[in-house]
């Protein structure tokens, strides 16, 4: 007899291709179907089935304050009190921009859309349309979303002109986008020495986090922005992962290297769909309606979304929320860390304030190729033991966690337990 998730996803299948509407969703790379979601409250969620679950995917980054958090919540019924959407500006707009603004080191005006995708896409149009140049360079491992020129795979050398990554993508697209090794500091030297001339911009997540959660190398992001600055190139930071999560103003912030372009998303949406870019005032004003580089989104800047990501962004500030999230990614570090000497396991983990991933592998890990030497069989078989002692991480080696100031000391303790018994399993 099926449970309610079986159904729904049988159903789900009859008329949403694959039953999802996000192909991570569907579980393909944990061979298994997904479980529908009743509630989430907290670092909690509710299956339809009645399981309830320490929950490490927080909609994939934006609950940093938790599930349903009641300052977000209030924020948005009373804003929807007024209207849900008029295609006009409204005064919320104005307050997250400056909000962004005031926390984001590169970013001196900024354009709200609606999603990651958006944002990063009109990022890369707009660099080609300030420096005049066709060519992208983006880097293996690094997710920007489906945009169709970023959605890309390398050839066989590190200067060959990318693959479409997906059917639908002509390949003259894929041609102006030249995908290289991460952190290979030879590989971007020898592409601008080739197209010295053509490279508008250079896109890369500052810490991927789509491929698990890669680090730099020290001096990584530095020689970046050196050698694009010499080259009159764009360096744009996908910090839709990070932004916000990491510190107020993201990888940028720590690292203290400072982009012309930055894509951002998640956080600043509270739970709703959003996303935003922004950067020198100089090169945003190449976009509409000052310049020619055009972008338009009816729901841009839509009040419920706006009220929302605000209310989240000032708890974090009233809550003195990055100290709390790094003790807590602190404390989560250390007991699995633990959890993984119990077992007799030197898996590599890799946390950076309150992001993780644990791969399963002994060996470090520097870019995706490395990520694809991990024990997969080992992951799957982990992730369901957890999931069914009530642990939820992301179903696939490819992502990273996100810790939440709901999750207490009760909870990281319990997760502690969980991932000692399953690594022994």
């Amino acid at each position: 007899m099926p449970n309610r998730s079986q159904t729904l996803f049988a159903a789900a299948k009859n008329v949403i291709p694959g039953g999802v509407n996000s192909p991570v969703r569907a579980f393909r790379n944990v061979d298994g179907e997904p479980f529908f979601v009743d509630h989430a409250e907290g670092c909690r969620i509710r299956d339809v089935d009645g399981k309830e679950m320490i929950d490490y995917v927080g909609t994939w980054g934006p609950a940093i304050l938790g599930h349903a958090p009641a300052a977000v919540r209030e924020a948005i019924v009373s804003t929807a009190q007024h209207g849900v959407s008029f295609g006009i500006p409204n005064p919320l707009e104005v307050e997250i921009a400056e909000k962004i603004v005031e926390w984001v080191p590169s970013v001196e005006k900024v354009r709200m859309v609606n999603s990651g995708t958006e944002a990063t896409m009109t990022a890369i149009r707009l660099a080609r349309g300030y420096t005049g140049r066709d060519l992208i360079i983006k880097f293996q491992g690094c997710y920007h979303g489906h945009v169709d020129s970023l959605l890309v795979s390398a050839g066989s050398g590190a200067l060959t002109h990318g693959k479409p990554d997906s059917a639908g993508i002509p390949k003259d697209f894929a041609a102006l986008t030249l995908s290289l090794p991460f952190n290979d500091e030879a590989a971007v030297r020898d592409a601008f020495l080739k197209y010295p001339d053509r490279i508008a911009a250079v896109i890369l997540e500052p810490i991927p986090a789509n491929a698990g959660l890669i680090f730099p190398r020290p001096g990584y992001l530095a020689f970046l922005r050196e050698i694009t600055r010499q080259h009159d190139s764009i360096l744009i930071f996908d910090e839709v992962m990070t932004g916000f999560r990491l510190a107020k103003g993201g990888v940028q912030e720590i690292t203290g290297v400072i982009p012309d372009l930055t894509a951002m998303g998640k956080v600043i949406g509270g739970g709703l769909p959003v996303g935003a870019f922004g950067g020198k005032a100089e090169i945003m004003n190449h976009l509409a309606p000052l310049g020619p580089v055009y972008q338009a989104g009816t729901l841009s800047g839509n009040p419920l979304a706006m009220a929302a990501g605000l209310a989240q962004l000032r708890e974090l500030e009233r809550l003195d929320g990055y100290r709390k999230l790094e003790a807590a990614g602190a404390q989560f570090e250390e007991t699995t860390r633990a959890a993984l000497k119990k077992a007799g396991k030197n898996y590599t983990l890799h946390r950076v304030g309150s992001m993780f991933c644990l791969f399963f592998t002994e060996a470090p890990i520097f870019s995706v190729e490395d990520v694809k030497k991990a024990d997969f069989a080992a992951f799957n078989r982990f992730f369901w033991a957890c999931l069914e002692r009530g642990v939820y991480f992301a179903p696939s080696q490819y992502e990273a966690g996100f810790i939440s100031l709901a999750h207490d000391e009760e909870a990281i303790a319990r997760t502690a337990e969980v991932v000692a018994e399953c690594l022994q399993a």
